[in-house]
């Protein structure tokens, strides 16, 4: 059966970070399934698969998921692009949404907005994100991509970066794909001071504090409600400052074209 519209989230247990980080818990629920949950309250309509290795480290992840309702594809553990290739193919998707699991605080406005804005202008591109340049708060990933320009990538794309990182060969290659980005509703700029994504034991102590704060009082709180909580506690904004603006960029800015230092802390 084919599915038009489907959001994959990568997610596997090996992080040479923070190894398992996905499966820590917060208020007796798996990170992971707190953003899949996340993620399917989205307006749009679409498929939601949980694309892991095929690794046996990586079962835990595939029988979680299963146990919370959601589908899973395996496939290489390396070669991220071939993975998202491969669940497209399996799933007869048409459009392709890029979800990384390390993003339990994503906002369900945030992927609605730039699903909408991808679907208004599908014509006009083979690729849209948030992220190039970087416009919300880290931790709220997503790309888009259509199954023509996935496939694409998947058989041109030869560098190691744009096998492990999925997407690196839509935006280095503006000549070969129309790239969109959405920017912050706000008008704010990213300045790389908010960090929201889970990589190290300092991400999961402050997701796990936003978390304890908020969903109690409604499990579908918002990026304003964290932003909201943050200046009212700022001692929770602290926790894991010092990891702000540190991202994968860093280790490859002399192979990638379009990223600069200034998007990047290099401590």
């Amino acid at each position: 059966m084919s599915n038009p519209l489907l959001i994959l989230v990568q997610a596997r247990m090996n992080s040479s970070r923070f190894p398992g980080k996905i499966m820590k818990e917060v208020l007796g629920i798996p990170l992971l399934v707190h953003q899949l949950n996340r993620i399917a309250r989205i307006k749009t309509l679409a498929k939601i698969v949980v694309i892991t290795s095929d690794q046996p480290s990586d079962d835990i992840i595939e029988s979680t998921s299963i146990k919370f309702g959601y589908e899973v594809f395996r496939g290489s553990l390396l070669d991220l692009l071939d993975r998202h290739y491969q669940a497209a193919v399996f799933y007869q998707a048409s459009t392709i949404v890029k979800i990384p699991s390390d993003c339990p605080l994503i906002d369900t406005a945030v992927i609605d907005r730039v699903l909408s804005y991808y679907l208004k202008n599908e014509q006009s591109f083979d690729y849209v994100s948030n992220l190039h340049p970087a416009s919300y708060p880290d931790g709220n990933d997503v790309e888009i991509m259509s199954f023509k320009a996935l496939e694409r990538a998947w058989k041109e794309a030869d560098r190691p970066l744009e096998r492990e990182h999925t997407t690196p060969y839509f935006w280095e290659n503006p000549d070969l794909f129309s790239v969109g980005n959405v920017v912050w509703e706000t008008g704010f700029s990213y300045d790389m001071s908010h960090r929201f994504t889970l990589d190290y034991p300092e991400d999961y102590e402050f997701i796990n504090k936003v978390y304890e704060k908020l969903y109690p009082i409604n499990p579908r709180f918002t990026l304003k409600d964290i932003l909201d909580l943050l200046v009212f506690e700022p001692e929770i904004f602290q926790i894991n400052q010092s990891l702000a603006g540190v991202n994968w960029y860093r280790n490859h800015l002399e192979e990638l074209k379009t990223i600069l230092p200034s998007q990047t802390n290099l401590s």
